[in-house]
């Protein structure tokens, strides 16, 4: 390793230690669980009684838009997601502590992509104290409208969804089998309250697993059929459970482990290794 390398690792590492940093990323987490738990009331809406909302995170924090104290709250979101993109981006530069093996690079990567989502969460809450109106699934259905015009823009689009579909089938094992746990100081945790974390952490990334695996495989059948408007994301994904008697329960158990994810969130503001 350079010693140029070393010395920007060196910084990076001495600015990741920053109490101030880890205030504000534990904070981010309080902010994180409060959008996945509106996200979770959206669904609800959207399997019993029909909503006009987006049933997404963008959707959840449009939910706040139109109050002083939403919008206060979004101002809080905007600076926790900004300070979790920060600290996921030390993780991703600096990795954790041991051997450089496989598993360990993967982990730097998905600490990048968790740094992009929550950058793009932050910028989404602060176009929605402005005004804007734009959603998360519209875009992603004019995106996939404009790819798909191209030639080979369907193919590419397919294998997006495919993409999506094994994102979320990582999403599912990652949660059934628990890997979460290492990145928690469990050992803080009274028995009860690790059991209770644990079980909220399996059934928040197994719901979310789900609901991300049936939007690839709608974002597949965009590609398939030439129909941009399957094309959008979570929305459509659960929208599209709604339309169906069974799919109606289904989403509601999405629904009640997206509000566990939440909570679990939660447990991470104070339990998270940071």
């Amino acid at each position: 390793m350079s010693s140029a390398t070393s010395q920007v690792k060196h910084t990076a590492s001495r600015a990741a230690d920053s109490k101030p940093l880890e205030f504000v990323a534990r904070a981010g987490f309080v902010g994180y669980g409060i959008i996945h738990l509106l996200f979770a009331w959206i669904a609800f809406q959207v399997a019993f009684r029909g909503s006009g909302h987006e049933s997404d995170q963008s959707g959840a924090l449009q939910s706040l838009a139109g109050n002083g104290f939403g919008e206060v709250l979004l101002v809080l979101i905007a600076i926790g997601m900004v300070g979790l993109a920060i600290w996921q981006a030390f993780e991703a530069i600096i990795g954790e502590s041991g051997p450089r093996t496989k598993t360990a690079i993967a982990e730097r990567v998905i600490s990048g992509v968790r740094a992009i989502l929550y950058l793009w969460l932050a910028w989404y809450a602060v176009n929605v104290l402005r005004g804007a109106k734009a959603s998360m699934a519209d875009s992603q259905q004019s995106k996939s409208a404009g790819i798909m015009a191209h030639q080979g823009g369907r193919w590419l689009v397919g294998f997006i969804g495919l993409v999506v579909i094994g994102v979320g089938i990582g999403i599912f094992v990652y949660g059934a089998r628990k890997k979460f746990v290492k990145h928690l100081n469990t050992q803080q945790m009274a028995a009860s309250v690790r059991k209770s974390t644990i079980r909220l952490g399996m059934a928040g990334y197994t719901a979310k697993g789900v609901a991300y695996a049936i939007a690839g495989v709608l974002v597949v059948a965009a590609a398939v059929t030439s129909e941009p408007d399957k094309a959008r994301g979570l929305d459509a994904a659960l929208k599209t459970l709604a339309g169906h008697p069974w799919g109606v329960w289904l989403l509601a158990l999405i629904g009640l482990g997206i509000a566990a994810f939440g909570i679990y969130c939660f447990a991470q503001a104070r339990y998270r290794k940071v």
